[in-house]
């Protein structure tokens, strides 16, 4: 049964050229992973085999591939790491030396104190005024 395409029903020639172009789609899909894919994670580890039954299974072929001929990646051990990030002082001091003391700051072994100014103490900023009134 030798038949043109003009030949065919217009519904019907619509679902032909549909289907053609998803085969054409798959088949290039499949091909392109297959090529940059390496041969442990193939099924069957050949894949000129792969190649032939793209091609020459049609449609099947493709969607035979992509569904049981790709096999995933290993899985990579992550170690989970033994501390925290290190600190950008400690990171500094790595990189540079560890900072001189300024002087009147706690040492590095030090609680923290109060955040801020230190208080201000009227007496000591004016010796010589009494008349200061506390409130």
């Amino acid at each position: 049964m030798n038949t043109q395409l003009s030949s065919l029903p217009g519904p019907l020639l619509v679902v032909v050229i549909v289907l053609a172009v998803v085969q054409l789609t798959l088949d290039v899909i499949a091909v392109v992973d297959l090529v940059r894919r390496p041969v442990d994670r193939v099924a069957l580890g050949n894949k000129w085999v792969w190649v032939a039954i793209i091609l020459l299974v049609n449609l099947l072929g493709a969607i035979l591939y992509l569904l049981v001929g790709r096999r995933p990646a290993p899985v990579a051990e992550v170690a989970a790491p033994e501390q925290f990030a290190p600190r950008a002082g400690s990171v500094a001091d790595a990189l540079y030396g560890p900072r001189p003391p300024v002087p009147g700051s706690p040492g590095p072994g030090a609680a923290p104190g109060p955040v801020g100014p230190p208080p201000v103490d009227e007496q000591a900023t004016n010796p010589g005024r009494d008349d200061v009134d506390p409130r």
